[in-house]
């Protein structure tokens, strides 16, 4: 029987955005190059908080059920899918379509669509809403979909279709390996990520963070080096990194410092993203060694299947706090109060 409704977690107002409710709702319809997957575990993201709360500004939905970090199983396909059958375990990340005309789509930058539909707060081109994962069924492109590697638990995998991505590909873009030195800004969900991708992939990785806290946990996790962004921190540093990846989300950082760090024409890459905007750069700081100040959004469909293998390669595993679907306000709340350690992944509890 075809699958027409699911059942999620939904918040109706960014005023009470941890007054989850359980609401079932209308998918919308499963073209030729869709597929239906069954929520088993999904990860809780940043951009959750910053959606459900307003800080990112109204909703775009009726209501919204949150989740762009998905692994189930696939329980329907559209006649034009290739790639996936019913019961193979997939995730699906935080962008479900493309609009597949424009330059990015024509190119390996899908990533970059023009017009791309999001894990949640969405709509599709036929104005369609899209809701994401904290619920029993979510649909997404073929495009969008990814076999999951046996090795890789669904509870590790789940937070790399977001977080690990964004770092993963500006990483890879940015030629981290074997003899290149990586900062990284802020140890969070995203800056962890970044640390174990960064290591997995050769390069020497150093952390910086406003105090000394999360030393330990930088250099458990493969950190070479740990630096608190204190006054002169940056002094005798001058143009040693071939690229520094700022995971934090704060309008207060110490750019220009950063940005002296950075080798002859290297990239300060932003993946953090502040709900207010950055006032605290100047021109002279980028112009001293050519620096690119720059951002990311996730990655294509070949950096995605990369990271599952080296992923699976490597045995990287995530530091994540495991919780009942049900208690995804806790979740939420951990992640405003900086308290998770650090990703939070949701498993399925609603009863279908």
């Amino acid at each position: 029987m075809a699958i027409t409704h699911a059942t999620g977690y939904a918040i109706t107002d960014p005023k009470k955005y941890l007054d989850f409710e359980l609401k079932k709702y209308e998918l919308e319809p499963l073209e030729d190059d869709r597929i239906t997957v069954a929520v088993e575990v999904c990860g809780v993201c940043g951009s959750d908080h910053h959606t459900i709360s307003g800080g990112w500004g109204p909703f775009a939905t009726k209501f919204v059920v949150t989740g762009h970090e998905v692994i189930g199983k696939v329980v329907e396909v559209g006649p034009k899918v290739t790639e996936f059958k019913v019961g193979q375990r997939v995730g699906v990340g935080a962008q479900v379509g493309c609009c597949g005309k424009c330059k990015a789509c024509k190119g390996p930058n899908e990533n970059y669509c023009v017009q791309p539909v999001h894990g949640y707060n969405t709509h599709w081109y036929d104005g369609a809403e899209h809701q994401g994962g904290y619920s029993t069924h979510v649909r997404a492109q073929e495009r969008f979909v990814f076999p999951i590697p046996d090795s890789l638990e669904s509870t590790d995998a789940a937070s790399m279709l977001c977080a690990g991505i964004t770092v993963f590909s500006p990483l890879l873009r940015n030629g981290a390996g074997p003899g290149k030195k990586i900062g990284v800004v802020g140890l969070g969900g995203l800056g962890h990520y970044a640390v174990l991708f960064g290591t997995a992939l050769g390069a020497d990785v150093t952390v910086f963070s406003r105090s000394d806290a999360k030393k330990e946990d930088a250099l458990k996790m493969g950190a070479k080096d740990f630096i608190a962004t204190t006054d002169g921190f940056a002094k005798g540093k001058e143009l040693e990194f071939d690229a520094i990846i700022v995971t934090a989300s704060s309008s207060s950082l110490p750019v220009n410092e950063l940005l002296s760090l950075l080798d002859i024409e290297k990239k300060l890459v932003f993946v953090g993203m502040p709900e207010e905007g950055l006032s605290n750069i100047t021109s002279q700081a980028l112009s001293g060694n050519g620096a690119c100040l720059t951002s990311s959004h996730l990655g294509n469909r070949q950096e995605v299947l990369k990271m599952l293998a080296l992923a699976a390669e490597k045995k990287i595993k995530p530091w994540v706090t495991v919780l009942p679907m049900k208690e995804a306000a806790k979740a939420i709340k951990a992640v405003e109060n900086n308290t998770v350690r650090y990703r939070s992944v949701l498993v399925q509890d609603i009863e279908a």
